[in-house]
């Protein structure tokens, strides 16, 4: 009876005490960490790679979308040809720096949020696990351009300054921060805001949007689980495509809005803004200046960031599986 009652005792105690011990529960938490770690790495890189491939392109349609000036495939390539000339071939990157320090933290912070707003949104309309409807998939686009512009501004207004000016007026990002805040004031860092979230809603939102939904169309009818990376690049090309095209007369008002100070012009609202640029250059010609070079540039910059993107993570992921596999 003494034995029994000691072998009672001693299986109690282990009852008791093993399900405490810290086995699986921070698991789950480490496996949530690394993965917004992948998603914030693999975004920040994407962001990078994808903006220095199309710089020159992208600052050419920056000084024609601030300017008065007609766009026209033959004036952008004299343009690109006479800075080449005038200032070198390195000042075709000008501003870049700038655009790595905004892009990526946005790229970052941008495709890390899409994934979270995935999750979320896949929860709450009890698609876990599975890919969203098409309005659900639309809105985590549109939420996680928004996160991510709203975090980031200051810095696309900086870059856009150091686009349109000569190297003599502003030597670095800092440099650019303390002029704008001593001349113009902080309010300045951002003029264009809202017409930047009005434009990201579509712009993310239809990006997004239109690459996820290309995916699952692919794996439908082809069986594949993964598209291939040529597939990727093509896939987001039509994502780059469809986002720019809604919202560029947005993005043609947000850099008026931004470069205002050192271009001689005053606009303080959208509507002004818009009607300014309808009265001088016309509906079309203003408010659609350099979009024909954005459809070269947009596809191949949103193809190269959705890629490498999903890339990035699926490498990280192989090599996370590989170094638990080897513990």
């Amino acid at each position: 009876m003494g034995n029994g009652v000691r072998e009672g005792q001693v299986d109690f105690k282990r009852q008791d005490v093993e399900p405490l011990t810290p086995t699986h529960l921070p698991s789950e938490d480490n496996q949530e960490k690394k993965k917004v770690l992948n998603s914030l790495m693999s975004g920040a890189l994407a962001g990078a790679v994808a903006k220095t491939a199309v710089a020159p392109l992208d600052r050419t349609k920056i000084m024609f979308q601030v300017s008065s000036k007609r766009f026209s495939a033959k004036e952008a390539y004299r343009l690109i040809y006479r800075t080449y000339l005038n200032e070198g071939f390195w000042s075709l990157w000008r501003g870049n720096s700038a655009t790595m320090v905004r892009v990526i933290p946005y790229a970052a912070i941008q495709f890390c949020a899409h994934e979270e707003y995935k999750q979320l949104l896949g929860s709450y309309y009890g698609f876990q696990g599975k890919a969203l409807t098409p309005f659900p998939r639309f809105i985590a686009g549109s939420l996680a351009g928004t996160t991510a512009a709203m975090l980031t501004y200051p810095l696309d207004m900086v870059r856009a300054r150091m686009a349109v000016t000569p190297k003599e007026m502003y030597s670095s990002i800092v440099h650019v921060f303390i002029r704008i805040s001593r001349e113009e004031g902080l309010k300045t860092l951002y003029r264009g805001f809202t017409p930047t979230i009005l434009g990201v809603i579509p712009y993310a939102g239809l990006s997004f949007f239109t690459y996820e939904t290309l995916k699952k169309i692919h794996a439908d009818h082809s069986g594949k689980l993964q598209p291939s990376p040529p597939e990727r690049l093509l896939f987001g090309a039509c994502a780059g495509l469809i986002g720019q095209s809604a919202s560029y007369p947005l993005d043609v008002v947000r850099r008026r809005m931004q470069t205002a100070g050192v271009m001689g012009h005053t606009y303080s609202s959208i509507l002004l803004t818009m009607q300014e640029i309808i009265r001088e250059e016309g509906l079309i010609r203003g408010l659609y200046k350099g979009l024909s070079m954005n459809w070269v540039k947009g596809p191949i910059a949103v193809g190269i960031s959705f890629t490498t993107f999903d890339l990035t993570q699926i490498l990280l992921r192989k090599l996370q599986h590989s170094t638990n596999v080897e513990r």
